[in-house]
């Protein structure tokens, strides 16, 4: 880091972000390799080698899992980096040291470190007609060089797409973690579990620690991961074998669960997280835990419980409203639906339960409500603000009524007022006003799961961070004043380029109405990343 001159050109994180998030997605059929990624860590002086490495992989689960490791290694004192994508609300939620994430200035000045090393690999990819560093390639290539400047003891690394050619496969894993294999961008790793496993499977390497989730095809897939664990002379860790979840008991806020793993056993481990795939995800993570951390033998039970019973894991299952309950959830394929189904027939009591649905084009819309159609009263079908690749609501429209029926389907196409609607809807049915057995789901996709997060978001009312003095005797403003105030809100406006307000001034026009209930006076395109670029400024593919 700059430590003398911390984003010394004074940019701004938008714009940082734009220029970035500008850049081709990382799944362009011509930039299927690892050559510009090998390339940059060669420029870098091949970072990655500083610290240990814990690699996950999987169809779901990969981002509760990576903070799980990350938490119980932390819980040790080591230093920890983690890499996770996509982000839901600010590009800064990516690349976190010590379980923050980076300040505003620390993302820029890494970008700033690393750009004219980008900009050499653009031209030599030029020179060989192949393609730029991709969008996800850049921000890898920042994680990589912050955690080796930090340093770090152990970074923890979500794979973005598949395994062999993701960016983050320049790294050999000391603990590789593959969870479940399913059905999902088949258009990039292939029409068949099997070849999604195999693509997966590159992650593993040689003389590492392979550490295999439950599979829900394992008699299509584990041969696969077998073969490659053995190809590579690497420790299998399987879960129902090596590793298992003793049992498992839902509990506030979460689940207990007795997990064995290949050094011992941990009894009644609190995991703040719903639903039975994160005891498997806590598993695989303590399992992980125990490669890198320099002990010999079962990690303290303490520490693991510490560390486990505190990962929160924003739009995962993640109840952000009571009164009515509402629940936001950015699984966006078959196996995360039935995750999600499963953690909401066994941790609530829903009379009512409106789902608040958008989803993007590329997915198997269809089968995902099929899997939620019994647990949801009525569906509102709508579009988050991904415009690029957001499925239509018309076209949406069409396939909730195939599963929902015609009377069960509404359609309104901007999210806030889809929110507010799902919401009346469940207040009206709420004879009490207490909330209780009533909710509201908000799922589909990553991008939604965001949105929601930032409409939803409670924020202290300005006038409140005001001295008590203003607040009970407002300063008198002249009309000199007020006009000299309306030019400089006029010279404002004009220089912001793209003529859309800043994410603060859209959360500033947010009205919480907390327990009470909730409005908005805001529209879709008051949202902070409605401008979208193709790369997707809300994440990687996994939308």
């Amino acid at each position: 880091m700059s430590f003398e001159h911390p984003n010394r050109s004074g940019e701004n994180i938008r714009d940082v972000e734009r220029e970035i998030m500008k850049r081709p997605p990382e799944h362009n059929r011509t930039n299927l390799d690892l050559d510009r990624m090998n390339m940059m860590v060669d420029l870098l002086g091949n970072p990655q080698d500083s610290f240990r490495v814990i690699h996950i992989t999987g169809t779901n689960g990969k981002g509760s899992t990576a903070r799980m490791a990350e938490a119980i290694c932390r819980s040790y004192g080591m230093r920890t980096g983690l890499y996770t994508s996509p982000h839901l609300e600010k590009i800064n939620e990516r690349i976190a040291i010590d379980g923050q994430q980076l300040s505003d200035d620390d993302f820029i000045d890494s970008w700033d470190q690393i750009k004219d090393l980008v900009a050499l690999v653009d031209r030599k990819m030029e020179q060989e007609n192949k393609p730029p560093m991709s969008f996800f390639e850049v921000l890898t290539s920042m994680a990589i060089w912050k955690f080796a400047d930090a340093p770090v003891d152990v970074a923890i690394f979500e794979v973005g797409m598949g395994g062999a050619w993701d960016a983050t496969n320049v790294m050999d894993a000391d603990a590789a973690i593959i969870g479940p294999v399913d059905m999902d961008h088949m258009q990039w790793l292939g029409d068949t579990v099997e070849k999604i496993a195999t693509e997966k499977s590159g992650i593993i390497k040689p003389g590492c620690t392979a550490i295999i989730g439950r599979q829900p095809h394992a008699e299509q897939v584990m041969p696969i991961l077998e073969a490659a664990a053995k190809r590579n002379n690497a420790t299998l860790v399987r879960d129902g074998e090596e590793m298992e979840v003793v049992s498992r008991v839902p509990a506030v806020g979460g689940q207990m669960a007795t997990l064995r793993t290949p050094e011992g056993e941990y009894r009644d481990v609190p995991i703040a997280k719903f639903g039975e795939h994160q005891a498997h995800n806590a598993l695989a993570a303590l399992a992980a835990a125990e490669t890198v951390i320099p002990v010999n033998g079962q990690l303290d039970q303490d520490l693991v419980d510490e560390a486990l019973g505190s990962v929160k894991v924003p739009g995962r299952i993640e109840q952000v409203r009571t009164s009515p309950t509402i629940i936001v959830d950015g699984g966006h394929n078959v196996n995360a639906a039935q995750s999600l189904r499963a953690a909401i027939e066994e941790n609530y009591s829903f009379q009512q339960l409106v789902g608040v649905v958008a989803m993007m084009g590329d997915k198997q819309v269809e089968e995902y409500l099929g899997v939620l159609e019994p647990i949801l009263s009525e569906i509102i079908v709508t579009e988050n603000s991904w415009r690029d690749r957001v499925m239509p609501v018309e076209d949406l429209e069409k396939i909730a009524v195939r599963v929902f029926g015609p009377d069960r389907v509404t359609v309104i196409k901007d999210l806030p007022d889809a929110i507010q609607a799902a919401v009346d809807k469940v207040d009206a049915e709420d004879d009490l006003g207490v909330g209780y057995g009533h909710g509201v789901l908000i799922c589909g996709s990553f991008v939604t799961a965001g949105d929601a997060r930032t409409l939803l978001t409670e924020h202290m009312a300005a006038d409140l961070a005001k001295p008590k003095a203003e607040r009970v005797n407002p300063p008198v403003v002249s009309p000199e004043d007020a006009n000299d105030a309306g030019k400089t809100a006029d010279t404002a406006d004009a220089a912001d380029t793209d003529g859309k307000p800043e994410t603060d001034d859209v959360i500033n026009e947010i009205l919480n109405a907390g327990e009470e209930g909730l409005k908005f006076t805001i529209d879709a395109r008051t949202l902070g990343n409605t401008d979208k670029p193709a790369g997707n400024t809300s994440g990687t593919s996994n939308a």
